[in-house]
């Protein structure tokens, strides 16, 4: 039995019960559908930089994907206080409320990002099982960061508390959520084959808005999934 502390300070205690991957999946879809305005249409604002700065910057790809890495951090930091809402029994605050309630950690969130990244990258490097491992271990490093506020590197620490005892259903999950991100993504880079960079970066921009809700918002189900 684990504890978690709140951002007023609160101690909870961690539940060990197991958690369902179907029940969770079923929950993300279930906020997904819920909040589909506000997820899909602030992921469709935020990435339009990244489209007009394409656009405006021919080949400036490397200086698209830092842009597009930024905004994907803010971004999953404000579905991680809407999903905050919902558990609470609604979602009283606006999208500019919960964007501007990450600021205190967002750079946090981005070294926690960077850091998670390496260290997967390395374990995949490492015959592939480190890598798996702390891609389910630190699943959840992202809400414990802006929730919890414990600290760069204890943020690891506390997200592997999180998930020791549910792994496999968390990799259950990953793997779900991921298949199905990756099936949307194959069927239009098929279907947008024959567009110009200019058509391809526009439906892509589109995707991004529709796929980049359900990844941010795994982290978070599955981190009040561990805490119920």
């Amino acid at each position: 039995m684990g504890v978690v502390q709140t951002r007023s300070g609160e101690r909870l205690p961690v539940s060990s019960q197991q958690i369902s991957p179907g029940a969770v999946v079923s929950r993300i879809w279930q906020i997904y559908r819920a909040n589909a305005r506000v997820l899909i249409g602030t992921a469709l604002i935020l990435f339009a930089l990244q489209f007009v700065v394409f656009l405006l910057v021919p080949g400036a790809s490397v200086a698209v994907a830092i842009l597009f890495w930024a905004l994907s951090v803010l971004y999953q930091g404000m579905v991680v206080e809407l999903v905050q809402d919902v558990q609470e029994g609604g979602r009283d605050h606006s999208v500019s409320t919960m964007l501007r309630s990450v600021e205190p950690v967002l750079l946090q969130l981005m070294a926690v990002s960077i850091i998670f990244a390496i260290g997967v990258a390395i374990g995949f490097v490492l015959i592939i099982i480190p890598g798996l491992w702390l891609l389910v271990m630190w699943s959840v490093v992202a809400p414990v960061t802006v929730l919890e506020r414990p600290g760069i590197f204890a943020a690891f620490g506390r997200s592997m508390e999180l998930v020791r005892g549910n792994g496999w259903a968390v990799f259950g999950v990953i793997i779900i959520v991921s298949l199905a991100v990756l099936v949307v993504s194959l069927a239009v880079g098929l279907a947008t084959a024959s567009l110009g960079s200019f058509g391809r970066a526009l439906v892509q921009w589109g995707v991004d808005a529709l796929v980049a809700p359900v990844s941010a918002l795994s982290a978070s189900v599955i981190y009040f999934a561990l805490r119920s």
